[in-house]
């Protein structure tokens, strides 16, 4: 198809070469040969009448011109991509889709394990991949490389629609033999013991607790680092370690592991979790059914049990 002598084919090839920036990786991506890539960077250039990718060093940096293409390039694909995947006869117990969510395991764990079973009961052709929650996630979702994110909402992009799903606040978890502290810790105790932290996705980055200690100038002694949330309760068995744990995660590890849990001794502002996706698939009938599905888990996800986490039933969105 072509729209003013531009075939729009192209615009796929446009979009891969200004995300990776490499004729290499773009041709990985697009799963073509370096040869094809690079004929259509020569017919881009033709037509845009710029190098697009110029060579400085080693690598290839953007022209000015590419550099403000970037944005509406990605748009274009992805109301593209929108009006391809409506379907207005949509019927949730037929529909074939698969959506990547960008999430963490604790996510995974506390919340979605209630609505996945849904999911497959009411649309059984609707697939889900978990994505890392990483530095760029937000960034991700914009490109349209991801659906969802589940994600606290300070990491949240700032111009997309998000609604809010739960809340949560923590406590601290140590082994249940644990001879350094009893049933609280002083924060002059929590400062000097030695700590199981979590840092999330490549580059690693810190959590939502992690930010906010870190923000008021209190340093742990960190002598475990884990890449996710489920791996603190077993780092923790015969130690005299600490952890700062989302307090649903840690009523779940009590209940496995041999786990004292603790209120830490200092007030760590809740968590909200929230869901977010791309403008453009607002109208979907699909993207909307899932969405709906999630607030309405999230609505639930203290109905079969008690942990003394109040539910946050309205939403906010954008």
């Amino acid at each position: 198809m072509r729209f003013n002598k531009l075939d729009l084919n192209l615009l796929v090839a446009l979009d891969a070469l200004l995300d990776e920036r490499k004729i290499t990786r773009a041709a990985e991506r697009l799963s073509l040969s370096q040869s094809a890539i690079s004929g259509m960077l020569g017919r881009l250039r033709e037509y845009f009448d710029d190098e697009l990718l110029v060579q400085v060093g080693r690598t290839l940096e953007l022209t000015p011109l590419a550099l403000e293409l970037v944005t509406p390039v990605r748009n274009v694909l992805l109301q593209i991509q929108t009006v391809v995947a409506i379907n207005p006869g949509f019927d949730p117990s037929t529909a074939r889709r698969h959506f990547k969510i960008a999430t963490s395991d604790y996510v995974i764990s506390i919340f979605l394990r209630k609505a996945i079973p849904l999911l497959e009961r009411l649309a059984p052709n609707i697939t889900i991949e978990f994505m890392p929650q990483v530095e760029d996630t937000a960034e991700k979702l914009r490109r349209g490389e991801y659906d969802f994110l589940i994600i606290p909402e300070p990491f949240l992009a700032d111009d997309q629609p998000r609604v809010a799903l739960f809340e949560d606040d923590y406590v601290c978890a140590v082994w249940d033999d644990n001879t350094s502290v009893g049933h609280s810790v002083s924060l002059e105790k929590y400062t000097q013991m030695g700590h199981v932290a979590v840092l999330l996705g490549w580059p690693r980055a810190p959590t939502y607790e992690s930010r906010f200690l870190d923000a008021n100038g209190l340093k742990r002694h960190v002598k475990v680092t884990t890449s996710d949330f489920g791996s603190v309760a077993p780092a923790l068995v015969g130690t005299q370690l600490i952890a700062t744990v989302h307090r649903r995660l840690a009523n779940e590890f009590a209940r496995r592991y041999p786990l004292r849990l603790i209120e830490p001794p200092l007030a760590i502002p809740k968590v909200r979790e929230c869901l977010q996706w791309h403008e453009y698939r607002d109208k979907d009938p699909c993207h909307h059914w899932v969405r709906q599905l999630l607030i309405d888990t999230a609505a639930r996800i203290d109905d079969d049990a008690d942990n003394g986490v109040s539910r946050v039933r309205t939403c906010r969105t954008r």
